[in-house]
This record gives C-alpha cells, structure tokens and sequence, in this order.
C-alpha cells in the first residue's frame, strides 16, 4: 500500500464548533500537526487550511461539514493524489467514545462529510479513521442526531475519546509508511 499523501481532518470552523464531537476530526489533525511541528496556515486555493510535511498534506477544510469535498478535491486534484492515498479522519456515531475503525472505502453512514467528499472525488475508495463518539440513543439521550454531533462530549465521554486520539497518534509510524494492516491491528485491538 502506498503512504497516504492527504490527511484530511473532518469538522466545521469557527470557535462555536471547536469543542463538539462533529469536530473529532479537527482535533486528531491539530494533534498530528504539533506531533510532527507542522503549522496549519490558511490555503484559500484549498478552501481550508493546510500544512505540507514532505509528500503529506494536512487539510482542515474551512468549508461546512456538508462541503468538505470542495476542499479535498481542490488539494487532491492540483496535487493529483488518488484517492486510495488520502485518510479522512470524521467523527462516528456507529461505534461507542473512544472506538476506532480504520478501513478503506464503504459507504458513508449518513454522514455529510463523506458523502460530499464521495460525491467531489466521485468514489468511495479513500481511506477512513472512524472516531467513536456514540449514537445518542445508545448512550440513552433523546437529542435528535444533528443536535447530538454538534455538542461537546459529556464529560464521562471526553476522556474515551481522548485516549482514542493519543492511540491513532502512537499509530501514526504505521500510517505513514503505508501499513494500513499493521495499524488496523494495533487501533482494532484493546485500548489498553
């Protein structure tokens, strides 16, 4: 498999949103640019934010969520990246705070962000890092989902989601040379 060459950190901008669980994204991407000491800079060309480290592009998209293909089209086609290389790392309401799913390709559960990206690359064949944060029926709360996605965390479900973002950053050696099979092992396995 060939290195992923866009790390693409799913959320919406502004301050109001900063802290909400759409935005797990954002977070993890912020976090890899401080581990590897890269800056992300506005890239109006882009429409989002970015930082190049070598080969590998860091995007935040400052588009909505329901945009965020307008940003990572615009990278991936000047940079003509193919889409088995680009990583979209998105909030999931599928697995539980602090689950962690890495696959490649599949449908988009709904989720506005894949489906745009979907949608501008016209393919589903990009990579995902699905970062749990709970479905508010299984957590029993009777907000309506786009409520739920656009609130920060309980505080009981910070710290799982916390922990998830520090195991994909230890896995982050593993991603970057390509070995999407050994970081599935390592992020499916037990949090420990």
């Amino acid at each position: 498999m060939n290195p992923p060459r866009l790390i693409v950190g799913l959320g919406n901008p502004g301050p109001e949103y900063e802290a909400t669980r759409h935005n797990v994204g954002f977070w993890f991407v912020d976090h890899l640019a401080d581990k590897l000491k890269a800056s992300l800079a506005p890239q109006a060309k882009f429409f989002g934010k970015a930082a190049r480290i070598g080969e590998t592009w860091l995007l935040q998209p400052s588009t909505f969520m329901n945009r965020s293909g307008q940003s990572v089209a615009a990278l991936a086609n000047f940079y003509k990246i193919p889409p088995e290389e680009i990583l979209v790392i998105h909030d999931e309401l599928d697995l539980p705070p602090g689950g962690i799913r890495l696959k490649q390709g599949g449908g988009n559960g709904g989720h506005n962000g894949l489906k745009d990206i979907q949608a501008k690359l016209g393919t589903p064949d990009f990579w995902r890092l699905r970062l749990g944060i709970g479905h508010p029926r299984t957590l029993g709360l009777s907000q309506q989902v786009v409520d739920f996605v656009l609130h920060q965390p309980r505080k009981e479900e910070l710290p799982d989601i916390e922990h998830a973002l520090a195991r994909c950053l230890l896995a982050w050696p593993k991603l970057a040379a390509g070995d999407f099979a050994g970081a599935q092992q390592q992020l499916h396995g037990k949090a420990v």
